[in-house]
């Protein structure tokens, strides 16, 4: 039977990625730190190339050639993301500078406009710092009131615990799809469905989802998601939000200067249309060109082949991880992406990323920005384990070995 690896070719995939080929202390490569960032095909990498030497210009204001060029392509990327979304409208995408910045933006826009003293802001335990610090921030500024959805040993949310925390008070849900440090796949459906009952508008964390599962904004009927290009094999400093139309337009600038005006006086300013509106001063243009190379990239593997290939790596990561004497995987949920977070009996994480990196291992440690998360499990921090679709069996070894070479080094 041909396997999503056959199909894929990985050995041809990663050609693609010039970053994997070099050594590291004297081995090779073994990237799998990919919760954190993915890496960049050649195709992301010469598009950038291609616009900084061919037509880079600024957009949207000027009328020569450069400018047009420069414009067009910056438009077809947000035309590409409203179609990997399967959002209604393009100018429901709002180019950010990440996941964190939208996030930010939704808060100081929406929350400042639209909830009051009083009101619940509903969040969750498996939360990455940027949708827990925006909000605290605001319940401090307007009075609102933070709650939290717990976590079972597993690492799946108590959904029904959700359940009795939502209540007519309740105006807010904001929740990511995908935790970055556990894996955990969130049942972000129900989530929204639950929450609009009570009338509540909801906000998905999807940073760690869009590069693993297929995201349909129209049919989660979601108010508001946010991506960071960085993990889906585009640039870093480049992100989106995606928002319902309606609600953007009823929403305050988030910031002030060009190109989200019509027209400035001193007396006063009229802001411009949806998506401009929410999108001042020069944008990173480069980039955003960039992302619809790696949508376009991604979509010639095929997101289902990459899903499958992902899917044995966890399998088979777990399985040799498991056999590891002294060696407990935190969080099992009943669906993950490709995550394996664990810890070492009577050996710190920093020092397993360390002689890890010493044998040309990338890995991830310490809290994964989910402090609340870690203390949760009685932890200061874990081992990360994340894979992509260039990652391989072949590789999962060579951690396998290696950690085996930190038991022996420290114990």
């Amino acid at each position: 039977m041909q396997t999503a690896t056959d199909i894929l070719d990985i050995q041809r995939i990663r050609n693609d990625f010039p970053v994997l080929h070099q050594q590291i202390n004297g081995r090779p490569l073994v990237y799998l730190d990919n919760a954190a960032t993915t890496q960049k095909p050649r195709p992301v990498l010469n598009a950038l190339i291609h616009y900084y030497e061919g037509y880079n210009a600024n957009i949207h204001r000027g009328i020569h050639h450069l400018a047009e060029k420069a414009t067009a392509a910056f438009e077809a990327s947000r035309k590409s993301i409203q179609q990997f979304l399967n959002a209604a409208h393009p100018e429901e995408i709002i180019f950010t500078y990440g996941t964190t910045d939208g996030i930010n933006l939704v808060a100081q826009s929406f929350g400042r406009r639209f909830l009051k003293e009083g009101d619940e802001i509903i969040i969750s335990t498996l939360e990455h710092h940027s949708n827990i610090v925006p909000w605290q921030m605001l319940c401090e500024e307007k009075g609102c009131i933070l709650k939290v959805i717990p976590v079972d040993d597993a690492g799946d949310l108590i959904l029904e615990e959700y359940e009795q925390l939502l209540s007519e008070r309740t105006k807010f849900v904001s929740v990511v799809h995908v935790s970055n440090a556990l894996g955990t796949i969130n049942p972000v459906q129900a989530i929204i469905e639950k929450a609009h009952a009570v009338g509540a508008v909801v906000l998905i964390d999807g940073a760690q989802a869009t590069s693993h599962i297929d995201i349909d904004v129209q049919a989660l009927d979601v108010d508001f998601y946010v991506l960071s290009a960085h993990k889906l094999y585009g640039p870093t400093g480049m992100g989106v939000l995606y928002g319902k139309k309606a609600l953007l337009e009823a929403m305050p600038p988030y910031r002030g200067g060009g190109e989200m005006i019509k027209e400035v006086t001193f007396e006063k300013t009229t802001y411009n249309d949806l998506p401009y509106k929410f999108e001042a001063g020069t944008p990173n243009i480069a980039d955003v060109i960039a992302v619809k190379v790696a949508l376009e990239y991604l979509e010639t593997l095929g997101k289902a082949n990459v899903a499958a290939h992902e899917t044995d790596l966890l399998r088979y990561a777990t399985e040799q991880l498991s056999e590891i004497e002294g060696l407990r995987i935190i969080g099992q949920a009943k669906e993950k992406i490709s995550v394996v977070s664990f810890v070492m009996d009577g050996i710190h994480h920093q020092d397993i990323g360390v002689i890890l990196d010493q044998q040309g291992i990338a890995v991830r440690t310490g809290h994964h920005c989910t402090q609340p998360l870690m203390r949760r499990f009685g932890l200061t921090g874990t081992t990360r384990a994340s894979f992509s679709v260039y990652n391989t069996r072949e590789e999962i070894d060579r951690l396998v070995q290696g950690l085996h070479r930190v038991r022996k080094m420290m114990l």
